[in-house]
This record gives C-alpha cells, structure tokens and sequence, in this order.
C-alpha cells in the first residue's frame, strides 16, 4: 500500500511540513543563505512538477534530501557560483560554545560540512547518507572520519590559545 501522498491542494502544507529540514541542510553544504534558499525552492519546484508517489513518510523525507544534496553539489560545481554571505549570520547557535563549533564546521570543504550535518543534525546513520548522497558507505565514514578529526585538531588548537 503506498503512502498517502500530497495533492497540489496540499501542497502548501507539504511545503510548511520539510521545509525547516531542507533549508538546513541546503545551508550546512552551500554555506550561504541565498544559495541554500534558491535549492529548496528548486527541490520543492521539482516536487511540485512530477508529483511523486511516496511508500512512506520516510521515503518522502529521504527523496527530498536526495534532491536537495544532488541540487547543492550541481551549484557547488558550477563555475560561476561565489559566495558572498556567510552562514555564520543567519544560522542560530545558542550558545558561544556551540558557535564556535558551527564556526569550525562551516570552516570545512562542502563534502565534510554534507555529512556532519546529515549525521549529527538530521540523525541519518551512514547508509542512509550513502543513499541519501550517491556515494559509497566508506567514502561517507572516511569524510565523516576526516571532519571528526579536523574539527578535533581545530578545537585543541583553540583550547591551547585560550590559556
């Protein structure tokens, strides 16, 4: 039996209900406001146009990450693309600590920022980010390995300065 889906009546609601979770994950690859704003309006433009059928809310959850991670690395690879506003400015932290750490992780390449943000903000487990961004499960641990370790020396380097 498939997922009840959304008509284009509900569509506004369908909008409401992932939009949070797109535009932050647009905003954790492209790092910038405007980027991340023009992916989902471009993943939710798609959505409206072909009107998939879902099997669960999982799946409608996943194929519209999908989407979104392949838009940010096309507009990643596009050579025109400039960044001009930094996260940093728009992406709430509550506390000095934790803008420190969100300072540092946007400091890292698109591929390290995707899978730290997939993995610890949006509680995706390894194989579902492969499937989520197209790549191998080891290429996911071994990025998400990497960002571990130089958000780690980064930190200690502060940590060292501050006394």
């Amino acid at each position: 039996m498939a997922y009840k889906s959304y008509r284009p009546k509900d569509f506004e609601a369908f909008v409401t209900k992932h939009e949070n979770r797109l535009y932050r994950t647009a905003l954790a690859i492209m790092g910038n406001v405007s980027d991340a704003e023009d992916v989902v309006q471009e993943t939710f433009f798609r959505t409206y146009e072909k009107t998939p059928e879902f099997e669960s809310e999982d799946h409608e959850k996943a194929w519209l990450i999908r989407v979104t991670v392949n838009l940010c690395n096309s507009l990643l690879r596009s050579p025109w693309r400039k960044r001009t506003v930094q996260l940093l400015d728009s992406y709430p932290a509550g506390e000095a600590e934790q803008y420190e750490l969100l300072e540092q992780i946007m400091a890292l390449p698109p591929k390290y920022r995707a899978v730290i943000h997939l993995f610890y903000y949006e509680g995706y487990s390894i194989k579902d980010i492969s499937g989520l961004t197209g790549r191998k499960e080891s290429t996911i641990r071994s990025h998400l390995t990497r960002a571990r370790q130089k958000l780690k020396s980064v930190l200690k380097e502060d940590d060292y300065e501050s006394i």
